[in-house]
């Protein structure tokens, strides 16, 4: 994803790669219980040497047999591995739900359009919101390639009237002229449609 350098997801993607699925840590750690089809008996036939020789685990997803002849120290090498790819993970959620991202997701495309529609809400309340999409031209906007800013009502209002290029000062701009905004502008009960017509208008744009 565009917002992500964090060194840790990269980390977990090694860790992925490291074969850390179940499937793939019950093939390192011992051997598929086999059953073979024997034409005499006209069914299949599971082998029974390993029977009481090995500590055995059943998949539950499939009901597969594997035995366990792993000594404990891989076991434990295991058990370290997916810890810290547990504790990964919930770095992951942490990021992913902080700030911005909480309220808006992770902005992925690289050229984007927010539509503003404020509605009927009170003063503190567009305050909050203003608060809100600032942090999100601050945190996720800075990262991608263009931006725009619609205002949904009666009057469509546009900060540019196409997506400008990302820099310190366009988005330094783009609070400025969203704290700007009139708080009780008039609305038409198809100013959001309107707005959505105006910002796919723009070619450039993917989102």
């Amino acid at each position: 994803q565009p917002l992500i350098s964090s060194s840790k997801w990269l980390q977990l993607h090694g860790l992925k790669r490291n074969k850390l699925s179940l499937s793939q840590i019950l093939s390192q750690i011992g051997f598929q219980h086999r059953k073979d089809y024997v034409t005499t008996l006209g069914k299949l036939v599971a082998s029974r040497y390993a029977d009481g020789l090995f500590p055995q685990y059943m998949r539950a997803q499939d009901g597969s047999v594997y035995n366990l002849t792993a000594k404990k120290e891989l076991i434990l090498h295991f058990v370290d591995c997916l810890m810290r790819a547990i504790e990964l993970y919930k770095q992951r959620m942490e990021w992913l739900t902080s700030e911005s991202r909480q309220i808006f997701g992770v902005i992925q495309e690289q050229c984007i359009v927010i539509v503003l529609d404020f509605g009927t809400v009170s003063p503190t309340e567009f305050d909050l919101c203003c608060d809100a999409l600032s942090m999100v031209l601050v945190e996720q906007v800075t990262q991608i390639a263009k931006f725009n800013l619609i205002r949904a009502a009666q009057d469509l209002v546009k900060w540019q009237q196409k997506s400008a290029p990302v820099s310190e000062h366009t988005v330094k701009s783009a609070v400025k002229w969203l704290w700007k905004l009139d708080r009780m502008t008039a609305a038409s009960p198809t100013s959001s449609a309107e707005a959505l017509l105006e910002a796919m208008r723009d070619e450039t744009v993917s989102s």
